[in-house]
């Protein structure tokens, strides 16, 4: 071995074609079972106890808006509330002209002399109370409806639809599975070939992507373009399982 632990070229391909290594592919689908999606509710007041309160009060509406298309209130989850002092800086005076007061900001006069100071910025007297929900629709065909009757009853719609499966972790370990099985018929077809035999798994490697297919992707990501009157039928969820085996050679 060189020095710091660095292996030669030479060694590094000798490691490299030791074995035999295959890729293993899977996909299995399942019909989504749920759909989510993210909205804001936001509310403007002259002092932050008011803002939340009215908050509050707007909330309920959205979440009584959204009740005939299947949502519960249990299925709107806040995540989070937050409350922003609304600034505004004050506007800058001009010097007198011809010995007139100025009429400076809000109609009072100025007799302000000499250059113009920068004036610090002044609270403008207003709050914004702005909080985030998780709307979960139980039948994903209706997370259109759910989501046009929020945006009427003044909520806004942030980001994508996500669809959702309610045994995901099932899905995923199938796809996994499935694709452990494929890697190891392709090392035995292989190893056959050269009069060789499969023997112990040396290294393994996965990885496991979750989709919506495209139509769901669209609709996702233009979720008004579609309207209420789109197919039912949203899409399948697929997960794609790519597994990697180096085996030993017998």
């Amino acid at each position: 071995m060189p020095a710091y632990g660095l292996r030669t070229p030479a060694q590094q391909t000798q490691q490299q074609i030791e074995g035999v290594t295959v890729i293993g592919e899977a996909v299995r689908r399942v019909t989504s079972e749920t759909a989510e999606f993210l909205i804001e509710v936001a509310t403007t007041a002259p002092t932050a106890a008011q803002a939340l309160r009215e908050n509050q009060s707007k909330t309920l509406q959205v979440t009584q808006a959204i009740i005939p298309a299947g949502v519960q209130p249990s299925d709107v989850e806040a995540i989070s509330l937050k409350v922003q002092n609304l600034y505004a800086p004050v506007t800058q005076s001009l010097p007198p002209y011809g010995g007139m007061p100025q009429i400076g900001y809000a109609g009072f006069p100025s007799y302000a002399a000499g250059p113009v100071a920068a004036q610090p910025e002044t609270q403008f007297g207003s709050y914004v109370a702005s909080k985030t929900l998780r709307v979960n629709v139980r039948e994903p065909s209706r997370v259109g409806d759910a989501a046009d009757a929020a945006s009427r009853a003044g909520a806004t719609i942030l980001g994508a639809f996500r669809l959702r499966a309610t045994d995901e972790s099932a899905a995923r370990r199938s796809a996994l599975e499935a694709a452990g099985k494929d890697a190891r018929s392709k090392a035995e077809v292989l190893a056959a070939a050269a009069g060789r035999q499969i023997g112990d798994a040396i290294a393994i490697s996965e990885d496991i992507v979750a989709s919506n297919g495209m139509y769901s992707a669209l609709r996702a990501t233009l979720p008004f373009a579609f309207g209420a009157g789109a197919p039912e039928q949203i899409g399948e969820l697929e997960y794609y399982a790519r597994v990697s085996v180096n085996y030993r050679l017998s």
